[in-house]
């Protein structure tokens, strides 16, 4: 199966979702964004790597795991999320030491959290975004605006403890819920995309 490289476009607040944030990664190659939903400490965690010129008084958790990780030369080479069922995406970090390397299981969003602190790509498979990729028209934005990477974007997504489910959605017909899809894209509803589109993907399957 073919790798996707993936960056990070943004993130939302959840509208709908107390708590919750929309983690929006972009194909590089591309035009498809792949949202994600995820926890309120991760959501922290990804915007201070981000922002680079943010600096906790204190290490955070992937911040500490990355001192570790320096102090006994562990890389972390690249991340890959390698699976998605019933809405929640499955990632593995790849790590290299003495040129051994080594395969981690990780949430989502830890795992990109960890991906910006080494500079490591993020990469999904393209069956993956075949299925849960959303199509975005972009509009053209003036010079000097919408910097990549550093966004922040209105609407919410999909990830890890947290399931996106497709209730609310049983009742409507497959062509219904296609030209709702493509609504809730073109209003950057993502987080109501997200639910629309595995309700699609399941009826799929």
């Amino acid at each position: 199966m073919s790798l996707v490289k993936l960056n990070i476009k943004g993130i939302s607040y959840s509208q709908t979702q107390n708590g919750a944030y929309a983690l929006i990664l972009n194909e590089v190659d591309g035009e498809r964004k792949l949202p994600i939903v995820i926890g309120a400490f991760e959501a922290q965690s990804i915007a201070i790597a981000l922002e680079k010129e943010i600096k906790p008084p204190r290490p955070l958790t992937h911040d500490l795991f990355k001192n570790f990780a320096d102090r006994f030369d562990i890389a972390v080479k690249q991340v890959i999320i390698h699976k998605l069922v019933d809405g929640v995406f499955f990632s593995s970090i790849i790590c290299e030491r003495d040129k051994i390397e080594e395969i981690i299981d990780a949430r989502t969003s830890d795992a990109i959290a960890l991906a910006l602190r080494f500079n490591a790509p993020i990469f999904t498979y393209k069956n993956i975004l075949d299925k849960a990729g959303i199509y975005l028209k972009i509009n053209p934005e003036p010079e000097g605006e919408g910097e990549e990477g550093a966004d922040i974007l209105s609407q919410p997504e999909t990830f890890g403890t947290e399931t996106v489910s497709g209730e609310g959605y049983s009742q409507y017909s497959l062509q219904e819920l296609n030209e709702m899809l493509e609504g809730a894209v073109q209003n950057e509803d993502y987080e109501k995309a997200a639910k629309i589109r595995d309700e699609i993907s399941k009826r799929e399957s």
